[in-house]
């Protein structure tokens, strides 16, 4: 019985074994992480009439290909239509694949045009095989980089379809060199423009203000005054929303100068009250500069007033009444407010005129001047009752005013 145990235990030792050097014989496949991008693959394909790698397609064997690529382009936007995204794709990479037969901008092209589709569809997988194809074609492993302006453009386009900021600008930054280089004014000019928009549709507002101020340098060099306004206007927009307000105040003050130079005196109230906002958020941590605020309101409340902008009028003279009240200028912000009363008259804006009553009606009220106080409510609620709007707040604060 022992003997019969030994030869089991020594059969199955021996099966163990065996299994352990088949095992190690027959080395089991790993599974691929990162499967291979299937636009980098080659393969042969029924659409071609040999391989082009060894014999280049005459000009008419292409005017064919491109005639079935097209078919395949709209092959695959038919399957995506029908829900079947897997195939669409499957298409569009053999496309894709075959185009670079017909050139290598053709085939960015092409990769531009079905990124963006991908994009758009959240195929992540197939943008991140597009962007490496598009980084295989701008820096080649075999041979130099690309320097073709042609080409590199068409990258750069590729580039921003697949949301790849950096690499577009690392792109446009090459074409700016090489047009500087060949002192194209022009191209430099556009390449610049297109590296600025790029930095503010992606938020980089430091960037992108530096782009812009490359800008302005040129169109001052030039006197072209309409592109230094584009320029300034740009600029503006940017230090406000970063937040660079004395940044703003320069950029606005020299648009200002341009406006009051060439007589263009419509535009200049809404600059003085954005310069004067911009002077009433510093004055937060520097109030000695506050005076500075009061002047840009005061100035376009002038300006608007004489250019018969009684609605830009009105909103500076609301900035001034509010800095006023802010300052406890009290005398100040009612006899401020009695010309905003004929502002927004003047205006057509009866809304604005019962607004001002309102607060002409809380200002008498913080003093304890009642009999002013409800004058001015009751003035108020007759426009509520012409808007049929807050009547019943104006009812309501005239009726708890003190008698005596």
């Amino acid at each position: 019985m022992i003997r019969h145990f030994s030869i089991i235990t020594t059969l199955s030792l021996s099966l163990i074994f065996s299994s352990s050097v088949l095992a190690q014989g027959k080395k089991q496949p790993t599974p691929d992480k990162f499967p291979p991008n299937p636009l980098e693959i080659r393969v042969s394909d029924p659409l071609l009439p040999r391989n082009p790698d060894k014999q280049p397609l005459t000009e008419q064997e292409k005017q064919q290909l491109e005639v079935a690529l097209e078919q395949l382009n709209t092959d695959a936007i038919a399957k995506l239509e029908s829900g079947d995204k897997l195939a669409a794709f499957d298409t569009w990479n053999r496309e894709i694949r075959l185009r670079r037969y017909l050139g290598t901008i053709d085939e960015v092209q092409a990769l531009s045009r079905v990124g963006e589709i991908a994009w758009r569809n959240n195929e992540r997988p197939q943008v991140q095989f597009i962007t490496q194809r598009l980084q295989s074609i701008q820096k080649p492993k075999k041979s130099l980089p690309v320097t073709d302006v042609a080409i590199l453009q068409a990258l750069g386009e590729g580039y921003q379809k697949v949301r790849s900021p950096k690499l577009a600008i690392e792109v446009y930054n090459q074409i700016l060199a090489t047009v500087r280089q060949q002192r194209n004014q022009t191209e430099e000019i556009n390449t610049l423009q297109t590296i600025g928009t790029i930095h503010m549709s992606w938020f980089d507002y430091s960037q992108a203000a530096a782009t812009y101020e490359e800008l302005l340098g040129l169109a001052s060099a030039k006197n072209v005054r309409i592109d230094e306004l584009v320029y300034l206007k740009q600029l503006a927009y940017i230090y406000d929303q970063s937040k660079q307000h004395q940044q703003a105040i320069n950029t606005r003050s020299k648009i200002a100068e341009i406006y009051t130079k060439e007589n263009n005196l419509l535009e200049l109230p809404e600059l003085q009250i954005a310069i004067g906002s911009d002077y009433e958020i510093l004055a937060k941590q520097n109030p000695s500069i506050l005076e500075n605020a009061f002047q840009n309101y005061q100035q376009a409340y002038i300006t608007a007033w004489e250019q018969q902008q009684y609605a830009r009028s009105g909103e500076a003279l609301q900035k001034l009444i509010a800095l006023y009240r802010s300052q406890e200028q009290i005398d100040e912000a009612l006899q401020t407010s009695q010309i905003l009363l004929q502002s927004e008259e003047l205006a057509g804006n009866f809304y604005g005129v019962m607004k001002t009553y309102e607060n002409i009606g809380q200002m008498h009220l913080q003093r304890k001047e009642y009999p002013q106080a409800r004058s001015a409510f009751e003035q108020g609620l007759k426009f509520a009752q012409q808007l049929q709007y807050d009547e019943s707040y104006f009812t309501q604060q005239i009726q708890q005013i003190p008698t005596n």
